[in-house]
């Protein structure tokens, strides 16, 4: 079949395997143009929602520029002879025959990160994969959780806390910028948020491990998160979204403190930079806010993607000759160049003047569809998307 993109709100429903067969081909030869020496690097990776965003890159730049065999988890919808599989899926392929090529181990379990089932498997498969993991990456990103030991479904919701939010948004699907109204989030909301996108199941994958003795002495266990600008704090970080980061943040310490005793390295939370992936195209007013400062950073010279972000976190950071740099909240801060004064004072004077007129003169927008398209597979120049091609086919 030839397939288009179709897109429905903020999300497209189609997705492309030969695009995305080239996109993981693209971040694995950056990753591969930064390879890390040295004793430090990991040797087994663990990678908990690896098929989109951070933890997608974060699986390229363990296998490339570290040299490390992976295990990656996700929940993706695989193709049929009438419908393409989701991107994450033929993203997870694509690594996998990529990976397989220069002699790294490379296995998927596609299930329900939440449940037990699924971590019973990863311990089972850990175990003939070669034992301990020196890097854990825990990078889940899903609308609903349900509680493995109650069956209680959770949903998260994203809506401001205390008050009722007004603020501007773009609507992608018609390039338009308008006002945007939000009701405030009731308890339950806030709570359901936390159970969902919160730190409980980072702690429980964590216990899990360390149950099974799958925790290497010098272990990193990494979860991202996300803190953002002024003009998204209300609906973000000061709302059921960074409610529930909080507490991703806060499980941190208890993460840390049950591996040092169990003499298993120790547990970060890195605070990333704002991009254009599956999970922040949901979020009323960030794509506008996306558009504004891709085009200061680009401008600056400092803008990354998430293979540029995640090369520099196990670069610089995580993997480097120097100790872990953290703020006064124990976080590794990605997010610097994007929160630089001078980067938000800029965004500060855009805001209240960007608008529909001027959206291509004031943002990247266009760069901002462009990167939407990618991260289903479409939109590249080097592939031709009027050729036929099997949906249920390997790439």
């Amino acid at each position: 079949m030839i397939i288009k993109p179709r897109i429905k709100g903020f999300v497209c429903i189609t997705s492309h395997p030969t695009g995305c067969l080239e996109n993981i081909r693209e971040q694995a030869n950056y990753a591969a143009s930064q390879k890390i020496s040295g004793g430090q690097k990991p040797k087994r990776v663990l990678v908990i929602g690896s098929s989109t965003g951070y933890g997608l890159a974060s699986r390229i730049t363990a296998a490339f520029s570290c040299g490390a065999d992976t295990l990656g988890v996700y929940f993706e919808r695989p193709p049929t002879d009438e419908r393409p599989a989701s991107a994450g899926f033929y993203n997870s392929q694509a690594f996998c025959k990529l990976v397989r090529k220069e002699g790294y181990k490379a296995e998927d379990i596609n299930g329900d990160a939440f449940s037990n089932e699924i971590k019973d498997e990863v311990i089972a498969k850990a175990k003939e994969f070669g034992g301990q993991f020196d890097l854990v990456i825990y990078s889940l990103a899903s609308p609903r959780r349900t509680d493995p030991e109650d069956g209680s479904t959770y949903r998260a919701c994203l809506k401001p806390i205390g008050a009722v939010y007004k603020n501007k948004t773009l609507d992608t699907d018609k390039k338009e910028v308008k006002d945007i109204t939000i009701e405030p989030a009731s308890d339950d909301e806030i709570s359901q948020t936390e159970k969902v996108m919160g730190g409980e199941d980072w702690e429980l994958w964590t216990d899990a491990l360390l149950g099974a003795n799958l925790l290497s002495p010098d272990c990193l266990n990494i979860a991202y998160s996300y803190i953002g600008p002024q003009v998204t704090q209300p609906i973000y970080r000061n709302g059921t979204i960074g409610r529930a980061k909080l507490h991703l943040e806060n499980t941190a310490a208890r993460i840390t403190e049950k591996m040092a005793q169990a003499g298993s390295g120790k547990a970060y939370v890195s605070v990333n930079k704002a991009l254009v992936t599956q999970a922040s195209s949901a979020i009323p007013v960030v794509p506008l806010y996306v558009s504004i400062l891709y085009k200061i950073m680009a401008e600056k010279g400092t803008h990354e993607g998430c293979i540029e972000q995640t090369c520099r976190l196990f670069k610089d950071h995580l993997f480097g000759e120097s100790e872990i740099s953290v703020d006064e909240e124990q976080r590794i801060r990605l997010d610097d160049w994007e929160m630089d004064p001078d980067v938000q004072q800029k965004i500060i004077e855009i805001w209240p003047y960007v608008n529909t007129g001027n959206l291509s003169e004031l943002t990247d927008f266009d760069i901002y569809q462009e990167e939407f398209l990618k991260l289903f597979g479409f939109g590249r120049k080097d592939v031709d998307y009027d050729i036929e091609v099997d949906p249920a086919a390997t790439v």
